[in-house]
């Protein structure tokens, strides 16, 4: 067991995948999917986009290659493991990822509404949730990055999508204009101003989330 529970084993199974858990909370009787730990997992950067892509989901040519790949490895990890893989895609029903990762106490509504973590500001993103039977320890109590930050993602957006809300029709526009370029092959401009985490994101690993949004 970790120093907070985690079956050790399960953390190494997540490592071999270049996958970490970005924070963990209990389910409460509302998420009706019943007692126990979720854990959050997400991509272990700056090793991870390297992984993904040696993968048959990359290279096959078929549509929601980074999805399947999630599919395929949590589910058989899960199944491993005796605990349950949920994801935030596929359809019905649709489970509260953002509210589950504001529970963990790692995550943060930034300045743009966007959640931001501890360590992996805003790129953090999930490939899905494991629900296993352990209580685990609650992280202790932290501050959000935002308090000390002068929110640079809420100004550097060059169509101002943020100023107001998310201006997603905004945002599409802009990426499929020349003017655009940047953000297509270097990511989010409002994104990659967060202090958070940097160092730590790939550029191909942000045209390839560019894409699939676009």
């Amino acid at each position: 067991m970790t120093s907070e529970g985690v079956p050790s084993g399960l953390v190494q199974d997540l490592e071999a995948q270049h996958l970490i858990i970005l924070g963990h909370c209990a389910t409460t009787p509302d998420d009706s999917i019943g007692p126990g730990t979720l854990l959050m997992i997400g991509p272990d950067e700056p090793h991870f986009w390297r992984h993904f892509t040696q993968s048959p989901e990359y290279s096959d040519g078929q549509p929601d290659a980074l999805d399947r790949w999630s599919q395929r490895t949590l589910a058989t990890l899960a199944q491993t493991r005796d605990a349950t893989a949920i994801f935030p895609f596929g359809g019905a029903p649709y489970h509260p990822f953002y509210s589950w990762a504001l529970r963990t106490g790692r995550f943060w509504a930034s300045p743009i509404g966007f959640l931001v973590h501890d360590t992996r500001g805003l790129f953090a993103s999930f490939r899905g949730a494991l629900l296993i039977s352990e209580d685990l320890t609650a992280h202790a109590p932290s501050q959000s990055p935002c308090q000390t930050c002068h929110a640079p993602c809420k100004t550097t957006c060059p169509v101002g999508a943020f100023a107001d809300g998310y201006d997603v029709p905004a945002c599409k526009a802009h990426l499929s204009s020349p003017k655009g370029t940047p953000c297509m092959s270097h990511g989010c401009q409002a994104r990659a101003t967060c202090p958070v985490g940097q160092g730590l994101r790939q550029p191909a690993q942000a045209a390839f989330h560019m894409t699939a949004f676009r």
